[in-house]
């Protein structure tokens, strides 16, 4: 238990540093915006990530490896809760478009992107 712990946390600190680093690299891409891009960027990639993962993990043995990389690498990287911020601020500031598009986007992407993962994984494991 102990070291499963261990792992979801060492996960965790390399997903939160990841983030931080795709954070200012989307700002320096894309300078700054009013809308959330680098969340979204984050949480579509992070999808991506995970549905490639549990193909992966599943064909090759490596579910053991679930609790670094799902629970604590993803769930580092990805930002939910950031997500949720960024909604309710867009909404408190009566932006309420540019708040339901933050939402299908990320929402529609992120899902899209899981099952492209899936998909991209299964055909080169398959």
């Amino acid at each position: 238990m102990i070291f499963s712990v261990s792992l979801v946390a060492l996960g965790g600190a390399i997903g939160a540093a990841l983030r931080y680093l795709t954070g200012i690299g989307v700002l320096r891409l894309f300078g700054l915006q009013e809308f959330p891009i680098a969340i979204i960027t984050v949480n579509v990639i992070g999808s991506f990530l995970m549905g490639v993962f549990v193909v992966v993990a599943a064909h090759r043995g490596l579910t053991h490896l679930s609790p670094f990389v799902m629970t604590g690498l993803l769930g580092g990287f990805t930002t939910f809760s950031a997500f949720s911020l960024e909604t309710v601020n867009l909404i408190e500031r009566g932006d309420f478009g540019q708040a339901s598009l933050y939402v299908a986007l990320s929402v529609g992407l992120s899902v899209g992107a899981l099952i492209l993962g899936l998909m991209a994984a299964r055909g080169v494991l398959v």
